[in-house]
């Protein structure tokens, strides 16, 4: 039978650390975010398009970006970690620091997160070719939560990157991707070829600009969570 497979609503080298997520103050916590968005925005005056925003994403997307991650289950891979928004976000759930990883490749960004999260394992690789630097086995990953600029990449790119979280994921997986538009950034003619659906999973406007996550994973999983 054909599956309905449109949009839906639901309520070079690998360079790695290892090891210990800290607690700040909240004096602490303000001079950390003034300095995040200082350089977030040199970061997007130096490369706009890979960057994408002026600004670092808001702790209220991060909210929905790691809603449904079981710090009990598999390992979490994030991609694009830049000043750790998500990061910190991701361990806030009770996920070990040791069940994630962080690929980055603006290196000021990988200094910042090996500085902020010791005990993460962060990776300055590209996200087209992260299987083959990560950690984890294939199919041991509960969750690739990315902050990629996707919309900016072309379509080869895009496939490259959903090719790569799929060998990551589990079965039931979730490929998490933000945007700022209100359509997945990832078009219907890719995902029919690659036998994933797109799931509209929240909305924020406490964000600049405000954002739509969504949930991507494969056909198959969803069948037999329907089930």
């Amino acid at each position: 039978m054909p599956f309905d497979r449109t949009t839906r609503d639901i309520p070079s080298m690998s360079f790695r650390t290892k090891p210990r997520a800290v607690a700040l103050s909240p004096g602490a916590t303000v001079k950390v975010r003034a300095t995040e968005y200082l350089d977030f925005l040199a970061a997007w005056l130096r490369k706009p398009r890979q960057t994408a925003s002026v600004v670092p994403s808001s702790r209220f997307l991060a909210r929905l970006m790691v809603r449904d991650i079981d710090p009990e289950g598999g390992r979490v891979i994030e991609l694009g970690g830049g000043t750790g928004v998500f990061t910190r976000e991701i361990l806030s759930t009770g996920l070990p620091p040791e069940k994630l990883e962080v690929v980055e490749i603006n290196p000021a960004f990988a200094r910042g997160l090996e500085r902020h999260f010791p005990g993460v394992d962060i990776i300055r690789h590209r996200a087209e070719s992260i299987s083959a630097h990560v950690s984890g086995e294939p199919g041991s990953y509960q969750r690739v939560i990315s902050g990629l600029p996707l919309l900016a990449m072309n379509q080869t790119t895009q496939r490259a990157i959903l090719e790569e979280a799929l060998k990551l994921l589990a079965p039931g997986g979730v490929f998490v991707q933000f945007t700022y538009s209100v359509r997945s950034p990832l078009n219907q003619s890719l995902l029919n070829d690659m036998g994933v659906i797109a799931t509209r999973a929240g909305q924020t406007v406490r964000n600049f600009p405000p954002a739509t996550v969504f949930h991507y994973r494969r056909i198959e999983a969803e069948e037999e969570q329907a089930a």
